[in-house]
């Protein structure tokens, strides 16, 4: 098994996406890529810890690659909009890839490049590509939150 860690805004819509995926085993969100200890919701909201909304992917790379978790990934937010997603709007909201080890970083910046020049966007991608560093779950009442209250993506 691998992991794989994801930031593209508010995480109970991108969690609903990747636990669709054949060859994805589990999903836990959470919180990435800032300076609290422990941090709590409450506190990610205040946007001063630096920390992501994120989720961590757990997939089986003999049913599904990182390459097509990397497709999801950039097809289910706008890249191109720093700190905002829809009506999110924060640094906890940013997109972000939180990459283990060369392998991941490699494939997620090749895969960025791949977009950026296709031309689908007429903005440059502002996507992070950056090491993971600690994860930290979510509080239990946001995992599979969107499964638990029955809906099939978050409210805009």
């Amino acid at each position: 098994m691998e992991k794989a860690i994801f930031a593209a805004g508010c995480f109970w819509g991108v969690e609903a996406a990747f636990r669709g995926v054949k060859g994805v085993v589990s999903t836990r969100v959470g919180y990435i890529g800032g300076t609290t200890k422990n941090p709590t919701y409450e506190d990610v909201c205040t946007d001063r810890t630096g920390h992501a909304e994120a989720i961590e992917v757990t997939y089986d790379p003999s049913k599904v690659s990182c390459d097509q978790l990397l497709e999801l990934f950039w097809s289910i937010h706008n890249p191109t909009t720093r700190n905002r997603q829809g009506p999110d709007v924060g640094s906890q909201y940013r997109s972000a890839i939180f990459v283990n080890g060369a392998t991941q970083e490699a494939a997620a910046k090749a895969s960025r490049d791949k977009l950026q020049s296709s031309g689908s966007y007429s903005k440059p991608i502002v996507t992070e590509i950056v090491p993971a560093g600690e994860f930290w779950q979510a509080e239990e009442y946001h995992q599979r939150y969107l499964e638990k209250h029955g809906r099939a993506r978050c409210a805009i």
